[in-house]
């Protein structure tokens, strides 16, 4: 049974398992439905167990099923780091690079033109998404290193703070608090808020000091995108707070953007990896660059 039981059918396994549905594991690995089914049960039949309990639309794991995959993506996560590993030398080098939508598109632009500038041996792909989904990503290996705000809750993954950014208030022109150079946090109280949705930790940032200073905005509208929330405060459906980086990069002339006075919010940019994983030469040099980006570039 040992010589039988391939990585190719551990694969097929874990692929089924993360998608919970034939049709759609089958798509992603460019198997046929029926090659895949036989396959799963060439692999209980070699077990001698069910290790998936089959439902009209989905699949779910039984319990000798939940073992497997804990083993299987341990294997499968050495043998790609062994091959990763090995071939490294001679070829050239690439990084996946994952960041939430809030940092991406205002700090990463500038920083990886720099980097391949001074490294072009190395390919960054940058791959955009919520805290929650990238530090699965990083914990699966999908993604070697994470950039994201603090707070970050994630077992076995090291997370290493980089630098702290002002949250600054933006406004529409004409509003009546931009007539000051700063602006108190209980002045904002009553006016109507445009956030991001609930899943971007930026909202948990600035809902976090609000309640530490007594304030509860009144939200309005949310969004997903940055970008989005400052053209509705342009048309003047609300106020809201944004990371210094993206007043940066707006060119706009239609909105105000403002410091609090007193304590100021901000939030901390961390990077983000799994050490338990192996870390390319490339990997260690775009660290080293996060953490000194002037000395690097």
């Amino acid at each position: 049974m040992r010589n039988e039981l391939n990585l190719h059918l551990l694969e097929q396994f874990v692929a089924l398992a993360r998608t919970k549905n034939f049709t759609r594991a089958a798509e992603e690995l460019n198997l046929s439905q029926p090659a895949l089914s036989r396959a799963i049960q060439k692999l209980e039949e070699q077990l001698g167990q069910p290790l998936f309990e089959r439902k009209p639309r989905e699949v779910m794991l039984t319990d000798h099923g939940e073992l497997l995959l804990e083993r299987a993506q341990h294997i499968l996560k050495l043998m790609e780091d062994t091959f990763a590993e090995l071939s490294e030398a001679g070829r050239r080098s690439r990084i996946r690079l994952g960041a939430i939508p809030t940092i991406a598109p205002y700090f990463l632009p500038g920083l990886l033109s720099g980097f391949a500038k001074a490294h072009p041996e190395i390919s960054v792909i940058v791959q955009e998404d919520t805290t929650e989904n990238l530090i699965k990503r990083c914990s699966h290996g999908e993604i070697d290193l994470a950039i994201l705000a603090l707070p970050i809750i994630a077992k076995y993954l090291e997370v290493e703070p980089l630098f702290d950014e002002e949250l600054l208030l933006v406004l529409p022109v004409g509003h009546p608090l931009a007539a000051s150079k700063s602006v108190a946090i209980d002045a904002v109280e009553g006016y109507p808020f445009v956030m991001l949705s609930e899943a971007h930790c930026l909202s948990d940032n600035i809902a976090t000091f609000c309640r530490r200073k007594s304030v509860q905005p009144v939200t309005v509208e949310r969004t997903s995108q940055l970008t989005t929330v400052q053209e509705l405060v342009t048309l003047n459906h609300g106020v809201s707070i944004v990371p210094e980086m993206a007043r940066k990069t707006d060119t706009s002339d239609r909105r105000i953007y403002r410091s609090f006075s007193g304590e100021k919010p901000v939030r901390t940019v961390a990077m983000m990896w799994n050490s338990y994983r192996f870390q390319s030469k490339a990997v260690k040099t775009l660290m080293e660059c996060l953490r000194h980006p002037s000395k690097q570039l």
